[in-house]
């Protein structure tokens, strides 16, 4: 629900230093490879490949930020990111804090809507009335509907089997929509989701969440504890619809691994925070992975590093790991 550990922002100086990389690179192994009498091949850069673009959604809100990594060999299938509750307003936290947009390198064109802070993805009932907000939540419609009808427009990207992957808030987004619209998504992924909603006391917890990540009413987006549309936003209520589907889930254990090194007071508050979190991921996982078992459901594959706190590093991790059942999944 909050994700912790932001490394430096991968913005014009990591394009920089990836640039001075790539030259120094070149002069290394030009010459090595005109004495070999072989052509030094071209490096990769997705950002040379990258789109951006301001798509037309409904709900009054306008238009929806979209930064696009084109695939490198031309592929039309697509993975959309999704960011966890506290997701920027700039840039994708995807793209702040990790190197997702190398996948494009790999066949995988890369979408990465941005903005939805603490949304869930979904349709909301009204806008958020504790902070005035002018317009309707409705994500659902806008990455099911309007995203993919401008992606085929605007870029050629096929509007079917396709890939969604999000992380803790955006992890039960994935399934969820992965479980409704299974003519747009082939694949899912879920990393240190919250996918039994329904579970003790999660209700209280995802509002508390909503409140702490910006003042966010959670009875405009589903309605009170008791409102059905909970249950339609459970993952584990709603594992019937994920039947047949390739997915990807994860969590860690909740213990620090190589990429948590706290120094300052503030990383050893972030990182107990991080374990707490990671900790009630892992079981919420758990259950889910029983939930599948008992409904014979045995296309997810599922990830418990031993190490592993809510953190962007673990993500990335296992979004590369996860790479080569995707594009079979999704035919990239």
């Amino acid at each position: 629900m909050r994700e912790l550990d932001r490394g430096p922002k991968r913005g014009r100086t990591a394009r920089s230093i990836n640039g001075l990389v790539i030259l120094v690179v070149a002069v290394v192994l030009l010459p090595l490879a005109v004495a070999a009498g072989v052509a030094a091949p071209a490096a990769a850069d997705p950002y040379s490949r990258l789109r951006e673009a301001w798509v037309p959604a409904p709900g009054g809100v306008g238009h929806i930020k979209v930064r696009t990594w084109l695939a490198a060999n031309g592929s039309d299938r697509s993975v959309y990111l999704l960011d966890g509750l506290r997701a920027p307003t700039d840039l994708s936290d995807w793209e702040h804090e990790t190197n997702a947009a190398w996948l494009s390198d790999h066949g995988v064109n890369v979408v990465e809507p941005v903005g939805g802070t603490a949304s869930f993805y979904s349709d909301w009932y009204f806008p958020n009335n504790f902070t005035d907000q002018p317009y309707t939540y409705t994500w659902e419609s806008f990455l099911t509907e309007n995203l993919p009808d401008f992606l085929a427009a605007n870029y050629g990207l096929s509007r079917s089997r396709n890939a969604v992957v999000g992380l803790s808030m955006g992890g039960n987004a994935a399934l969820i929509l992965a479980s409704r619209h299974r003519d747009q998504f082939a694949f899912a992924g879920a990393l240190s989701g919250y996918l039994n909603l329904s579970a003790p006391g999660m209700r209280e917890a995802i509002r508390i969440a909503m409140l702490d990540a910006g003042l966010y009413n959670a009875d405009c987006m589903w309605g009170p504890p008791w409102d059905p549309a909970w249950l339609h936003h459970d993952p584990f209520v709603q594992a019937e619809g994920l039947r047949g589907l390739p997915m990807w889930v994860s969590a860690g254990s909740g213990l620090p691994g190589v990429h948590t090194r706290p120094t300052a007071p503030i990383d050893f508050w972030n990182t107990s925070v991080g374990m707490g979190l990671e900790a009630l991921s892992l079981a919420q996982t758990r259950a889910f992975q029983v939930r599948l078992a008992t409904m014979g459901v045995d296309t997810a594959h599922f990830e418990f590093p031993a190490t592993g706190i809510h953190a962007w590093p673990y993500w990335q991790e296992q979004l590369w790991a996860m790479l080569p059942m995707m594009k079979g999944a999704i035919g990239a």
